[in-house]
């Protein structure tokens, strides 16, 4: 996305939104391995909320990983 910076005398330059993203490893004790994640904050509260294998089941199903 891109937007502006507004400074105090309302001048404007470009500026880019970049997504948050964060390096997470997860342990995935059904398969008994970790695997790493380049995931956005906001996935990995949702990884938190359901579980790592659920979040895994779905990606399958949904064709993100293999």
């Amino acid at each position: 996305m891109v937007g502006n910076n507004v400074s105090h005398s309302n001048r404007k330059t470009k500026r880019t939104f970049k997504p948050n993203l964060v390096v997470k490893k997860f342990y995935v004790p059904e398969e008994d391995t970790t695997i790493t994640l380049k995931i956005s904050a906001s996935a990995l509260r949702t990884v938190n909320k359901k579980g790592i294998s659920a979040c895994l089941k779905e990606a399958r199903a949904k064709g993100f990983l293999k």
